[in-house]
């Protein structure tokens, strides 16, 4: 087999690897120059020269000549008898140069030869793969999907590297279809194996965090800081923005002309509700503004304790805990801050639990959910809203309103 054949033989492999030719060559002298130690001891008088743009190698032996009974070792030196059946004019003492061929190896060693050729391009490209998405930890990278499982979404970037996008780092409202395109962050990279394993992130904040810099030029210029995020994905986000130049607002920034910036990001988190709220140092106002869209009247604060007792309104309530208790939920993972939520009291009010002889308890829970836990609370929020925010059925609701209004009608 001629030496060309040998690199040929690989040069599709090489084109799908994604290794550029002088690598390639570099890898194939390597493989060789193992070879050639197995099979004569060292290579220390042996020269591999790979011609790089033609894509072939050359294998050079090089002797000492020496007199016919002083061969001490056959692999650096020569006899003189036998160096002139070369080239006559040799002498005593001179480098014999001997050219080794592929066809100077036995099937066994070519077929080891490639083996190991294919091992070394594998750990160069998982090696490479590696160190490449190592150094993209927390960047926002483009794939297409290609394939997708039940728990986990196949993605493959541009070079066609594999991603992993696993169930539990998806948005729920991700649906997307073989052929599609992806925007994720890179979470990690493990080794599983020896082989490199990228995790995508949508659900991440970082993905966020990155959103942002793409969105709102002042903060990927720094003039903006993101203090910090926090996420139910899919469905609501807090974000604490602040910014040390007086003339810049930070909020107003972030959301852009008549909401243009967060709109984009927001469709790209599948409509996931932003709050953009400014971050401050007083820790009261900090959670006044973290609990919006709800109106507070007082707050008290146990520092010791990190617990924040807040004052409000009963028609305020609802707003501060949220639909299924989102914002105070992400409001305490914002400020740092254990939220209780206390409706001012009403003097002519009834409690809910005062009425379970008459309404079952786990519609009592229902209401409590929403915020409610006197009679009023509930008689103010109406049928209609009820009915939104509840799933309890019309009957339901119109047979609690009648309870409770008995209540004040008696009195």
């Amino acid at each position: 087999m001629e030496s060309i054949n040998l690199v040929e033989s690989f040069s599709e492999f090489q084109e799908f690897k994604n290794i550029d030719r002088a690598t390639m060559m570099r890898i194939l002298e390597d493989v060789l120059r193992s070879m050639l130690v197995k099979k004569y001891g060292t290579d220390e008088n042996i020269d591999v020269i790979v011609n790089v743009d033609k894509g072939d190698f050359e294998i050079w032996r090089n002797r000492v000549i020496v007199e016919d009974n002083e061969i001490e070792d056959p692999n650096l030196q020569i006899a003189y008898s036998e160096a002139i059946k070369i080239e006559p004019d040799f002498e005593i003492g001179e480098d014999f140069p001997e050219s080794i061929g592929i066809e100077n190896f036995g099937r066994r060693d070519i077929l080891t030869i490639r083996q190991s050729l294919s091992a070394k391009v594998q750990e160069y490209e998982k090696n490479n793969i590696y160190k490449k998405y190592v150094d993209k930890v927390g960047e926002i990278v483009t794939g297409e999907v290609y394939q997708v499982w039940k728990k986990e979404m196949l993605v493959v970037d541009d070079e066609g590297i594999e991603l992993s996008l696993p169930k539990s780092e998806q948005i729920p409202e991700d649906y997307y279809h073989k052929g599609d395109f992806i925007r994720a962050v890179v979470s990690r990279v493990e080794l599983r194996n020896n082989i490199p394993v990228i995790i995508l992130s949508r659900t991440s904040p970082v993905f966020l965090e990155r959103l942002f810099e793409a969105e709102v030029p002042e903060v990927y210029d720094g003039l903006i800081t993101i203090k910090k995020i926090v996420r139910i994905p899919g469905r609501r986000a807090k974000i604490a923005v602040e910014s040390y130049d007086d003339r810049i607002d930070p909020v107003g920034a972030c959301v852009g002309m008549k909401g243009s910036r967060i709109h984009v990001i927001v469709r790209e988190l599948k409509s996931e509700n932003i709050d953009v709220v400014n971050y401050t140092t007083n820790t009261s106002l900090y959670i006044t503004r973290a609990l919006s869209p709800a109106k507070i009247s007082s707050i008290v604060l146990h520092e010791d304790t990190k617990k924040a007792d807040v004052y409000m309104k009963p028609d305020q309530v609802f707003y501060a805990i949220g639909k299924n208790g989102y914002n105070i939920k992400l409001a305490g993972k914002l400020t740092g801050y254990d939220i209780d939520v206390y409706r001012e009291s009403d003097v002519d009010d009834v409690a809910l639990d005062e009425f379970t002889d008459e309404i079952e308890p786990w519609i009592i829970d229902v209401l409590k959910g929403i915020g409610c836990d006197t009679a009023r609370s509930v008689m103010e929020i109406g049928f209609d809203d009820l009915i939104e925010r509840t799933d309890l059925e019309e009957e339901t609701i119109k047979e609690v309103l009648k309870i409770l209004k008995a209540e004040f009608e008696e009195e």
